[in-house]
């Protein structure tokens, strides 16, 4: 982990700043929520990096500076940028048709409407392609909603045990979300899905080698991501944090590894999610947020050029579609290619600028990158809803309001 610099030194107040430490010791306290890492870094340089509460509560383990986290969905920015690397490449475009590498989904149908008690789909008009899966345009769910018969599709097939498990083939995987209908024509709506595990399978299936190989070998190693992984070994155990859910007296509730959203991270996988599948360490999302700040590169290791990140992190939908449903910070942001973007600041949920952009995890994990005020925010904690605690909003604005440019020298 980076030194900690006096924030002073790129224009932060230290004092002010220190209103982030103060605040998740409150919310620790008395184990009201599981253990936090917060961190923030400006002009590359890190000003606050603090450890807060247990990353086991039921064992009395204080939270540790290297503990393993599950990410979830902050695995979906790794896997788009994957497939922006092949793109840069010259070996495949935005808008080619899905079906061109995946053939099967030249065959989904769409949802059309329910007449007869049975549900009736249309063709693809206009095809899926390779944009809509990364922009969450193409019609994919995860099944979220109780009210659309999609979805009801989705849950049914879930509830059987035919999703994301760990002895299962990606390929079969793919070919399965292949064979439901997609809620709507591709481009026409967004809808967040699984989209980014069909995005990992192209980068499979395009680069020719397991996904788990490309992105250990064109991503993790030359940034030095050396805890990133689907799978966390016997050896390392011991630092995997405790996953938490909220318990009918709104206390964490402790949920148990085999059965957590997408298996047991100690158990190897022959079906690598890549729209939520990897577990990190806050010292490797560093760096992979560092790189995405500085323009594809860090420490003499460029992944991607300064135009990819530019292209990544602009906003891809209608402003008339907004506000999208992304959770807690949906107030203010569009959606690039793999990230939310913030295209009006004017209604966000806190601080921020245009053009900030980062993503969350299912377990409450966040990141934040702003290229305009050179800042980026890393939150890593492990507790499936917030409600009604809200560190993952509450930080960043925590983080912002310590800026100020008097300071800088």
């Amino acid at each position: 982990m980076n030194h900690v610099i006096e924030a002073e030194k790129v224009g932060m107040s230290s004092e002010r700043l220190a209103q982030v430490g103060a605040y998740l010791d409150r919310a620790v306290e008395n184990d009201r929520l599981p253990g936090v890492i917060a961190l923030a870094a400006r002009r590359g340089k890190v000003v606050h990096h603090s450890l807060h509460g247990k990353m086991d509560i039921e064992a009395g383990r204080q939270m540790q500076a290297d503990a393993i986290f599950r990410i979830y969905s902050m695995t979906k920015p790794v896997v788009s940028l994957a497939l922006m690397m092949l793109h840069d490449e010259g070996r495949l475009m935005l808008h080619d048709p899905v079906s061109r590498y995946i053939p099967s989904f030249g065959k989904t149908k769409v949802y059309s409407h329910i007449s007869d008690r049975r549900l009736r789909c249309v063709e693809q008009d206009p095809p899926m392609t390779v944009f809509h899966l990364l922009t969450h345009t193409a019609g994919l769910t995860y099944g979220n909603d109780t009210w659309h018969p999609v979805d009801v599709l989705f849950q049914e097939a879930a509830a059987k045990n035919e999703f994301f498990r760990r002895d299962m083939n990606l390929a079969d995987l793919v070919e399965h979300l292949a064979g439901l209908p997609l809620r709507f024509q591709p481009g026409s709506d967004w809808n967040y899905g699984v989209a980014t595990d069909v995005v990992g399978y192209l980068v499979q299936l395009i680069a020719e080698m397991p996904l788990a190989d490309f992105l250990q070998e064109r991503i993790f190693a030359p940034l030095g991501m050396v805890d990133t992984d689907f799978y966390v070994p016997p050896h390392d155990v011991h630092r995997l944090a405790a996953e938490y859910g909220v318990g009918a007296d709104g206390a964490p509730s402790l949920l148990d590894s085999p059965t957590v959203g997408l298996g047991d991270a100690r158990a190897p996988t022959a079906c690598p999610s890549g729209g939520g599948g990897l577990a990190s360490t806050t010292a490797d999302y560093l760096r992979f947020a560092s790189m995405l700040l500085n323009g594809g590169e860090l420490d003499g290791a460029r992944l991607v050029s300064p135009l990819t990140i530019k292209r990544m992190a602009t906003n891809a939908v209608p402003r008339e579609w907004l506000p999208l449903r992304l959770g807690v910070e949906r107030y203010g942001y569009g959606f690039g290619l793999g990230f939310r973007v913030m295209v009006d600041y004017g209604r966000a949920n806190g601080y921020s600028s245009p053009g900030e952009f980062g993503w969350a995890g299912a377990a409450s994990t966040y990141f934040v990158i702003d290229p305009a005020e050179d800042l980026l925010i890393l939150l890593m904690t492990q507790m499936w809803t917030e409600e009604p605690h809200r560190p993952r909003s509450i930080v960043p604005n925590l983080v912002y309001q310590a800026i100020n440019e008097s300071y800088a020298s």
